[in-house]
Formats: structure tokens, sequence, C-alpha cells
């Protein structure tokens, strides 16, 4: 039983850290609570209003991924695609079959491997969902601050030394 004692003072120790260094650096609402960049002022246990919808990118146009195995975006709208156990309206472009004629890019030759690595005639059922991976996209400002670099700009950045 003694055992949870210190445990928990120092669960307690720590989260006082952690508040302490949000007030210092102004991470709280006027209410007191913490404030985030998604949640904005709305306490924990509220729900808040739903973002609005902004428009997607409708350009066709192939952007650059930011690290290798990314999953490319869909650079169209899809709103209107059936996409169910029946129907896969993304392969009525993009399948091996279809590519010479809508000149869209085939899947990928890894979404006719199972999960033992062996080559199927089709699109596997664990590729079959395409947006379980690829998103369409919007022109919006991200959410949160973020420090992402991609891998090329990290691999032309000379190394720190180690301290």
């Amino acid at each position: 039983m003694w055992i949870s004692k210190p445990i928990t003072l120092a669960s307690l120790a720590g989260i006082a850290i952690l508040v302490a260094g949000a007030i210092a650096n102004g991470q709280t609402t006027s209410t007191g609570g913490l404030r985030s960049g998604l949640r904005g002022n709305t306490p924990l246990q509220d729900e808040g209003p739903a973002p609005r919808l902004l428009p997607q990118s409708n350009t066709d146009v192939r952007e650059v991924r930011n690290y290798p195995e990314q999953p490319p975006i869909i650079p169209h709208l899809i709103e209107a695609y059936q996409l169910d156990a029946n129907v896969n309206q993304c392969l009525s472009c993009h399948a091996r079959s279809r590519t010479g004629e809508s000149q869209a890019p085939m899947v990928s030759i890894t979404h006719f491997m199972d999960r033992d690595g062996q080559f199927l005639a089709s699109v596997s059922p664990r590729r079959y969902f395409c947006v379980q991976c690829h998103v369409p996209q919007s022109a919006v400002k991200p959410p949160v601050a973020n420090r992402f670099v991609d891998v090329d700009t990290l691999l032309s950045t000379p190394a720190r030394p180690q301290k």
C-alpha cells in the first residue's frame, strides 16, 4: 500500500509541472482551462462546434510526397464516388485495365499483395477501401503549429554535433 503513495505523489508533481509550464507559456483560457489548437476554448467534457467544411482541392496535379512510402493524396473531388463492399469507383480509372483509357496512375503494385506478400490477380481486399490511406486535400492553415520537415530537407541539413 505504501508503494502507491510515491507513485501518486510523483504523478501529481508531474501534472503540476505540466500545468505550470502551460500557464507560463500562456496556454490557458480566460476560464482557467488548458487551451488546445483543435478544441479551442471548449472544456474537455463538452463537445465543441464542428469546424466548417472547406472546399477540397480539385486540380488533378500530383503533389510531392513528404516521406518515403507516403500514400499519395487524392487530387480531385470524390464526394459522389461509391466506395463500399460492392463497388469501388476509384478503380473505374485507377485499375490496371483502365489506366490507358483514363490516363490516371495505376494503383501501386503493393495493392495486389496479400498479407503474406503473395501477388494476387486483382486488388487485395486489404487495399480495397482507398480512403483509409488516401485522402483529399483542402488549402487550409494547419489548426496547430507543426515543425515537420520533409525527408529531403532533413537529408540536406548538416548534422549538429552531439552534446
